[in-house]
């Protein structure tokens, strides 16, 4: 499996990706289908940002998984700190794909200087908290209820990994 920056031309294969969580998981809090414009759009911001988008792409050549991060809070004494996201398409899960995605964003945090990753996961996605805890990701606090999908209030986890130590620029 090759990881990579993500172009144009892997944004119909991301959009599937995307909407398929939407539609049938509590792993993205949010209800509406979005199209490739709309990836378009949120790629570019992420590159103006200077923020990786990887994706997972297969010895078949098929794209099996998207993962990016981006600002945790808007705020300037947050710079340091980013939050992450990753997506495997249906089929490949449970593969080590999103471990790989992993591996390959943290590599990027360290290499833009930042200090902490932050994670938040709907709490009962154990496989999502273990492969957190396996790449050195500590729980750091559970919000209940907070989110509401499929009809249900959904709990937060959050977890962090610490990039970097000494301090700030």
């Amino acid at each position: 499996m090759l990881t990579r920056q993500a172009t144009k031309d892997d944004l119909p294969v991301i959009c599937d990706i995307y909407n398929d969580a939407v539609a049938n998981t509590t792993a993205i809090w949010n209800d509406t289908i979005v199209d490739v414009a709309n990836r378009a759009a949120w790629l570019r911001a992420r590159s103006d940002a200077g923020y990786p988008v990887l994706v997972a792409v297969a010895d078949s050549g098929d794209i099996v998984g998207y993962a990016s991060f981006g600002d945790w809070r808007a705020f300037d004494g947050y710079r340091h700190t980013v939050e992450h996201s990753v997506y495997v398409h249906r089929k490949s899960r449970g593969g080590g794909i999103g471990r790989e995605l992993m591996v390959a964003l943290i590599a990027e945090a360290e290499r833009l200087n930042k200090h902490v990753m932050v994670a938040g996961i709907e709490s009962e996605n154990a496989a999502s908290i273990r492969l957190h805890q396996r790449l050195g990701f500590t729980e750091t606090g559970r919000m209940r209820e907070v989110g509401t999908k499929f009809g249900r209030w959904l709990d937060l986890t959050f977890m962090q990994l610490v990039l970097s130590t000494g301090s700030p620029a």
